[in-house]
């Protein structure tokens, strides 16, 4: 069986996110969930690896609370070429001596990226354009031009060198940033061009990578503890199945919190029923009321 909840997954280098998901599909349709939902919640391409939140059954309703996560990244980044999908599988675009590269120039490099800024995402991204995803376009041989997009970056630091070749970068940055586009940026400001050659997403909000091989599952409690939590009795809980409102009551402090400076995602209010997450909650000016019923919880 696959249970519902979201699954901690390690992707491996070459496997594409669908990959996985396709692998959760055959699993439910052996075990006879052949209607299973289930989603994906933030693409990594294919040559990259690390975590990749899967989405079953109710779960699936929770996905765009995952965008706004901060993510983690270990990524090596080659210098002196630049690709036209800014990693490793690219066709060259141009190449320039890297040799006058110094860890001080790579440091001052990386700090008008921080925050928020306008990032121009690759042409072989899945970021949709006049409803098909830019990446089909751009392997049918079609001009394909990104428009900017708002994206925000918490953190980086560089943790290896090994100039003029290549450098380590670590990174926290939220839902929608690519990090190919970044080593692609870095290179043109620093006048040598560069490109990903390898890419790890260590962690999702409060969720590290659970390593290859491994599989972990969340439910009740372990779910979108960022939000504040309220408890509810069983009549409680049975008004919210059946659209009543229920008091505001007092609500329980959300279990982690975001880094310091990343921006607020406007976390809910979860509803817990015998460590399950029934619902999340909106407040009115009658008390709460149900803006997810998650049937049968989590």
């Amino acid at each position: 069986m696959v249970e519902s909840g979201i699954h901690l997954v390690h992707k491996a280098v070459g496997q594409s996110s669908f990959d996985v998901i396709r692998g959760f599909k055959r699993r439910a349709f052996e075990a006879g969930q052949k209607k299973l939902a289930l989603g994906h919640g933030g693409t990594l391409d294919p040559f990259a690896e690390g975590l990749l939140l899967v989405m079953a059954g109710q779960a699936t309703r929770l996905m765009e609370l995952m965008h706004p996560l901060p993510k983690t990244y270990v990524a090596e980044v080659a210098w002196g070429l630049e690709t036209d999908t800014c990693d490793l599988h690219g066709k060259p675009v141009s190449e320039a001596s890297a040799d006058h590269l110094a860890p001080e120039a790579l440091d001052a490099a990386l700090a008008p990226f921080l925050g928020w800024t306008d990032q121009v995402p690759p042409a072989t991204s899945a970021k949709k354009i006049d409803g098909e995803a830019a990446y089909k376009k751009a392997h049918r041989g079609e001009d394909v031009v990104m428009k900017p997009c708002r994206v925000f970056l918490l953190s980086a630091r560089w943790i290896a060198h090994d100039l003029p070749q290549r450098s380590t970068l670590e990174l926290t940055c939220r839902g929608g940033f690519y990090v190919r586009s970044l080593a692609r940026d870095l290179g043109r400001t620093l006048g040598c061009g560069a490109h990903l050659t390898a890419l790890l997403r260590t962690a999702i909000g409060p969720w590290a990578d659970p390593g290859e091989g491994s599989e972990r599952l969340l439910a009740g409690a372990d779910l979108l503890p960022w939000c504040p939590a309220r408890l509810l009795s069983d009549e409680e809980a049975d008004h919210l199945a059946h659209g009543r409102v229920i008091p505001t009551g007092e609500a329980q402090p959300a279990t982690w919190a975001m880094p310091e400076g990343f921006p607020d995602p406007g976390a809910p209010l979860r509803a817990l029923h015998d460590g399950r997450l029934v619902a999340l909650l909106k407040p009115t000016e009658a008390g709460l009321r149900t803006f997810a019923n998650l049937r049968g919880g989590l």
